[in-house]
């Protein structure tokens, strides 16, 4: 038994088909298929029912396929512990980050971390906050970069900057032309939101909800560029953060108006495992972040 055979095992199990399987780990399908035949006949149970158009585990597989991921994980903390003690900042890095955020953070992002930091290489992944935090505590991925939630308090977490809210209205709308509206004076309003799963429906909601503001229930977004585009054609009005608004207020048929009393934001943070040996590292992202950002949207 070795590791590379663990990985295979994984990425099967990931993706329940041999061709897919083969080809994430950058191998052919009969080298797959014939390390995982070994890897049964080594740990002597079944591990899967293989049929012409699926991958069934079997209990036994489940369970080994469980510990293989914990075994990879640790072993990529063994090498994480390494070059925490020789180069704190190289080698390979995997963030994750949320839809509502990737798309409008990494261009501010990625160029000053190439600067600040030309010995890391960062790899990038989006996907919605469950996953995310699900591939986290995994080990799949290093650290996240997502709207921080109450319900993140096993891992560790490095704020990096509060991320108001605005209306985003038509250009047509009798609010267009206003700099800022009081959050009460929303009362009454429906207003455009993404689809469950999204943190930042759920933050958007409970703020709506606590000001006496309903949701839109014909239409459910699955990106922010959806909800956008669905104003500026004077569909309705919605809730955008502040990064995605941009620098060009009514240049695409919508006016954002900023909304006080209370304020409606969200803090964006860098999670990371708890007890990660990387922590050093991503403590000097945070600080490169945070500076920028800050800066940005104050």
């Amino acid at each position: 038994m070795n590791l590379r055979d663990l990985e295979y095992l994984v990425a099967l199990a990931e993706e329940r088909h041999f061709r897919k399987a083969a080809e994430k780990c950058f191998v052919s399908q009969p080298t797959l298929s014939g390390q995982l035949r070994k890897l049964e006949d080594e740990l002597g149970v079944l591990l899967m029912e293989r049929t012409s158009r699926k991958v069934l585990f079997t209990p036994a597989g489940d369970a080994i396929t469980a510990q293989a991921r914990r075994v990879l994980a640790a072993t990529k903390e063994l090498r994480d512990i390494a070059r925490t003690f020789t180069e704190p900042m190289s080698g390979e890095l995997h963030i994750g980050l949320i839809p509502t955020v990737g798309p409008y953070l990494l261009p501010h992002i990625i160029p000053a971390l190439k600067q600040h930091f030309p010995e890391l290489h960062i790899f990038l992944y989006e996907a919605q906050t469950q996953v995310l935090l699900k591939q986290l505590a995994d080990g799949e991925l290093d650290c996240l970069i997502l709207a921080q939630l109450d319900n993140m308090d096993n891992f560790g977490a490095l704020p990096l900057y509060e991320e108001a809210m605005l209306l985003a209205v038509p250009a047509g709308h009798e609010w267009a032309g206003r700099e800022q509206i009081r959050l009460d004076e929303l009362k009454g309003e429906k207003l455009l939101m993404l689809e469950d799963g999204h943190c930042l429906r759920d933050q958007a909601m409970g703020f709506c909800f606590a000001a006496g503001i309903g949701e839109d229930s014909h239409f459910k977004a699955t990106s922010l560029e959806t909800l956008r585009n669905m104003v500026a054609a004077g569909s309705g009005l919605t809730l955008l953060p502040q990064l995605a608004v941009g620098e060009h207020n009514g240049d695409t048929g919508v006016h954002y108006v900023k909304v006080t009393d209370p304020r409606p934001s969200r803090t964006i943070a860098l999670l990371h495992r708890a007890h990660s040996v990387r922590r050093p590292c991503f403590n000097e992202m945070a600080r490169v972040i945070s500076t920028l950002l800050t800066a940005r949207l104050s």
